[in-house]
């Protein structure tokens, strides 16, 4: 048994090494649908269906948990699924499954408060707001889950979304390093227009931009928080597994990593950001 990783492409390798820092003994078992990523352009249909192959596979492979460690298939696929389609797997398998994302740790980080927060609406002006952007792909941004969220529990917090439409495809080809960083002063730039100034905080809404946050860090204004995806997720899935013991998670301390796309070495930034040689087999 295992935990399932499930991303576009490479980008969910960044909660992958902080859930396998945190879980040292859990077996993991990473999928990569680089044969159709990335998902940020997709329809929401496409992603729901790909999202939902994803995890077949990897309740196939013997995992009873999947972590959705992307954001677009976390803000379009992952309510559905855990809607409509989860309990009749789940009775197709006979054993408990489950399907978890990263969107509702990182606004919980975002925020500094638990998902069942709701704020009590009041009319009282705000003094002080605290600009919070997250850059993430076109489809999370056309769902908007952060602003909606976040202003669900905190109305000091104003979210600016910032797409970045080809930074996830640059990363996985293995772009340079003058490259990505054009790319990402552009899409700072940008949003520092929309919003008139330097945001106070920023979310990299994807997990892709993990691996280049120290690109963000030389563009944003110095000293700006990011607040990071994978740890928030680690949190999240160890207090989660601490309360839900059903799930089999495996002890072995096993790495399994496989692509829908080609197998065999991943590119040079990949393999810098991971800290080693990584090579993914057929899915």
């Amino acid at each position: 048994m295992a935990i399932g990783v499930f991303d576009s492409g490479v980008g969910g390798l960044s909660v992958h090494r902080a859930l396998v820092r945190r879980m040292p003994q859990t077996d993991f078992i990473y999928l990569a649908d680089q044969a159709n990523a990335p998902y940020g352009g997709r329809t929401g249909e496409e992603i729901v269906e790909l999202t939902k192959a994803g995890c077949v596979r990897l309740f196939e492979a013997g995992c009873d948990l999947v972590v959705l460690a992307c954001n677009t298939a976390s803000a379009i696929a992952l309510r559905r699924l855990q809607q409509t389609w989860l309990p009749d797997c789940r009775r197709t398998l006979g054993r408990p499954v489950n399907v978890l994302g990263i969107i509702v740790p990182t606004i919980e980080a975002a925020t500094g408060l638990p998902w069942e927060h709701e704020a009590e609406r009041r009319g009282d002006k705000v003094e002080k707001l605290d600009i919070l952007a997250v850059f993430c792909t076109p489809a999370t941004a056309a769902s908007r889950v952060y602003e909606i969220e976040i202003d669900k529990r905190r109305q000091d917090v104003a979210v600016f979304a910032q797409p970045c439409p080809e930074l996830a495809r640059m990363i996985e080809a293995g772009a340079g390093a003058v490259d990505l960083a054009k790319a990402v002063e552009a899409h700072v730039a940008s949003v520092t227009t929309r919003i008139g100034r330097a945001p106070d905080r920023a979310i990299l809404g994807c997990t892709h931009y993990e691996i280049v946050a120290d690109i963000f860090r030389a563009a944003l204004k110095p000293g700006t928080p990011l607040i990071h995806q994978p740890d928030a997720t680690a949190d999240a899935l160890e207090a989660y597994l601490a309360k839900h013991p059903e799930y089999r998670t495996g002890d072995g301390g096993q790495r399994r990593f496989l692509t829908t796309g080609v197998p065999g070495a991943q590119n040079m930034l990949v393999e810098t950001f991971w800290g080693g040689s990584l090579s993914f087999e057929k899915a």
